[in-house]
């Protein structure tokens, strides 16, 4: 944690815990996006199969159905840019931390892949998670994942803005995004590290295209995130 985050949080921590209490107490909730998890983007024989690992925002939270979330359409996007039938499986549940998702997955039937998405960080961030255990818990799962889907390469979705959520408080929402920036930086680093892909989500920066709870993505957002995606995905495919 840099040293000026470190003091924002001991000069502003009388302020931010109550703030903190008072959003899990009157944050709306809504429903994981409802639909398949499972499927087949085209005919035939997968030539490309994904696995999408995360948690409220891979889920779907904010949208009704998995058709408008981001895991199936990203499906549909990576076939109509190959081409070519695309196989995926979505492993998702709201309110897991990077530590979470390794539990889920180990008690979860997991088809084979090729590629693996990440969508984890939001509830570390919450968590005061240090960046340093964000990332060894990032780089356990994709080391389990690797290890029982036999996929060979994954793509990390970076986290969101939280300065721009309207659902939180200033100054806990300064606050939160400056946490997410440092959360954010880290797992680029490590991407980069070790050769895997990277999608950042810091170009969903308008505040009104998020859903009616202030916090998740809105219809307008799963899209693009799903198009941001596919092209880098295709594009280590080419």
């Amino acid at each position: 944690m840099s040293a000026a985050l470190f003091a924002a949080r001991l000069a502003l921590g009388p302020i931010l815990l109550p703030q903190a209490r008072w959003v899990r107490r009157t944050a709306l909730r809504l429903p994981e996006a409802e639909g398949p998890r499972d499927g087949v983007a085209g005919e035939g024989t997968p030539a490309l199969r994904m696995l999408v690992v995360g948690d409220s925002s891979a889920a779907g939270v904010g949208i009704a159905d998995q058709a408008q979330a981001l895991a199936l359409p990203l499906a549909h996007r990576v076939h109509e840019l190959l081409q070519r039938p695309v196989g995926w499986q979505l492993l998702a549940k709201s309110g897991i931390d990077s530590h979470e998702a390794r539990d889920l997955v180990a008690h979860a039937p997991l088809y084979p892949a090729d590629v693996v998405v990440t969508v984890l960080g939001v509830n570390d961030v919450t968590g005061q998670r240090s960046a340093s255990a964000y990332v060894d818990n990032i780089a356990r799962l994709w080391r389990d994942l690797r290890e029982r889907t036999h996929a060979r390469w994954a793509v990390a979705c970076g986290l969101p803005p939280m300065g721009l959520l309207t659902a939180v408080p200033q100054p806990l929402r300064w606050y939160l995004g400056r946490y997410s920036d440092w959360l954010d930086d880290a797992l680029r680093r490590w991407a980069e590290s070790n050769a895997l892909g990277f999608c950042s989500l810091r170009w969903a920066a308008d505040p009104s295209l998020l859903a009616r709870d202030g916090f998740h993505p809105g219809p307008a957002l799963y899209p693009q995130w799903a198009k941001r995606l596919a092209d880098i995905i295709v594009a280590r495919r080419a």
